[in-house]
């Protein structure tokens, strides 16, 4: 699990939210330091993302199941 990236979006108070991937450790530290407040280095696919976690609102973390609105099942 720690090595495979989840999708992760970061709400903030106001509206804003960022999108982000994120290993399995890292995800759980963010957790963490959301509870705690303060600034945090978050170290994503894309490189080192500093937010302030006081003003995190959510963390949407994905699911992994990917569903498509077609289905190959047909009724008979």
């Amino acid at each position: 699990m720690a090595d495979t990236p989840q999708k992760v979006e970061i709400g903030f108070e106001g509206g804003q939210v960022i999108s982000v991937r994120l290993n399995g450790d890292e995800l759980t530290d963010l957790r963490k330091q959301v509870e705690k407040g303060g600034w945090h280095d978050v170290k994503t696919e894309d490189g080192i993302l500093a937010i302030y976690v006081g003003k995190v609102s959510f963390l949407r973390i994905d699911s992994g199941e990917h569903k498509v609105g077609f289905s190959l099942n047909r009724p008979d």
